[in-house]
């Protein structure tokens, strides 16, 4: 039997790196706790060991020739959930099979999939998309990865395990700047001829123009957004449209999912504990949070042009940040550090590269909200063999988010990468930062 070739083996590393970090984080909950589910939207813990196993096998078993044991369990662990609230899962945990069950699915599917993708190899053809399903496979995991940790955040503290102490920062304040940008040109895709990997809705490449606008330099801050709190801006639904005021009255929003109020004190619900609020830290919110705060400061989040305009200056984007380059140095995240979820500073060095224009922390320090809403670039094909990716999602209902976080996995930080999310939605590593808009009569500049 012929060895695979060396694209698909190059595949199998970080495919295997991505394996070790996800068991490493369901290493973070303790056993009597899988089963817990933290946000209601989503399913229970226990559901995502098998799910990764389960897409893995979906993926890549016909394409391999191998033949289901448990197609019981391929089904059961197939589908994830798009959070959408008032529609939440009734499962109880005695709907599930039992851990010991799922560790065994996983670890059969595991054995089989490694054999079969060790040994053998296709004609050029099948061995392309064998190999754009690993890629897919791999980015799957890596998505999940971080979706693993922004669930775990929201479980007590006493459920999960760690050894180290979580840091304590000095709290200081980064004084807000706005860059101009010039009118120019935003590159958005990746051209189908570049040959390299990409998700459906990454593609066609295409030019847009993109007028002058000011943007702010750094991502808006836990301090600046503490001023809108204590100006009542959680009370005043002038800054809220229809939807996203009924959102706040009915779930009683009044502050970042990621603060928590112990008296007359902030404080930032890290991974293992809570600290003091750092001020200087971006701060994590939902879409409709950041455009309630956007209108009361009279201004507003950026296009996905405007955000690619600002990070790129209208250039041929290069992966910047893919590999050796990562400024994080995070090809395998830790999981045993407690600062290891947790954003830097906003004008910190490390919190991502600059750019031509000089705004800071673009990328890796929290993704960032845009105006744009979720939908397919002109020449947008689904997958076929992955038709549900991307599609049922062009609803205006979901909107771009562009950047990266600390959790997310190198291969994504790639400017063409384009996350989405519902606007009420605010467990997400997710920031943004504001654009000059018109000021409306009812509003006033108030950052």
């Amino acid at each position: 039997m012929r060895a695979p070739s060396q694209q698909r083996a190059r595949l199998l590393a970080p495919w295997h790196d991505a394996r070790a970090e996800t068991d490493a984080l369901f290493g973070i909950v303790r056993p009597e706790f899988l089963f817990e589910r933290p946000i209601a939207e989503r399913h229970r813990i226990a559901f995502y060991i098998g799910h990764l196993e389960a897409f893995e096998w979906n993926l890549l078993a016909g394409r391999l020739g191998l033949a289901s044991e448990r197609p019981d369990l391929d089904a059961l662990f197939a589908l994830g959930i798009d959070p959408v609230a008032g529609d939440l899962p009734r499962d109880e945990p005695g709907d599930w099979p039992r851990l010991d069950q799922i560790h065994a699915y996983r670890d059969r599917v595991r054995a089989r999939l490694d054999a079969a993708l060790a040994h053998g190899r296709a004609d050029e053809e099948e061995e392309r998309e064998l190999e754009q399903r690993l890629n897919v496979a791999i980015e799957h995991r890596q998505m999940h990865a971080e979706t693993l940790a922004y669930l775990f955040h929201r479980l007590p503290f006493a459920y999960k395990a760690c050894d180290t102490p979580v840091a304590q920062r000095p709290l200081r304040e980064v004084a807000a700047t706005t860059i101009d940008i010039p009118t120019g040109t935003a590159l958005l895709g990746i051209a189908s001829a570049a040959g390299t990997f990409g998700w459906d809705n990454e593609f066609e490449a295409h030019t847009v123009a993109v007028p002058a606008f000011s943007i702010d330099r750094f991502k808006v801050t836990n301090a600046q957004f503490m001023r809108f709190v204590a100006a009542g801006g959680y009370a005043d639904p002038r800054w809220w449209t229809d939807a996203d005021w009924r959102w706040r009255s009915t779930h009683v929003i009044e502050h970042p999912a990621f603060w928590t109020n112990a008296g007359d004190e902030w404080r930032w619900r890290s991974m293992f504990a809570a600290i003091p609020l750092p001020l200087d830290w971006p701060v994590y919110a939902s879409h409709a949070e950041a455009s309630a705060y956007a209108r009361w400061a009279g201004r507003g989040l950026p296009t996905e042009a405007q955000w690619q305009r600002a990070a790129f200056a209208g250039n041929a984007p290069t992966p910047l940040l893919v590999g050796e380059r990562d400024p994080r140095g995070r090809a395998l995240r830790a999981v045993t550090r407690a600062d290891a979820f947790d954003p830097l500073p906003v004008d910190a060095d490390d919190a991502g590269p600059g750019c031509e224009f000089g705004l800071v922390g673009l990328h890796g320090n929290g993704w960032e909200w845009t105006s744009s809403p979720f939908a397919p670039f002109a020449g947008f094909h689904p997958f076929d063999f992955y038709p549900g990716y991307s599609q049922p999602f062009f609803d205006g209902r979901h909107y771009v988010l562009k950047g990266g976080s600390v959790r997310t996995a190198s291969p994504m930080l790639r400017p063409s990468f384009r996350n989405w999310f519902q606007p009420h939605y605010p467990f997400v590593y997710a920031g943004f930062r504001c654009v000059d808009a018109p000021i409306a009569s009812s509003q006033r500049s108030a950052s």
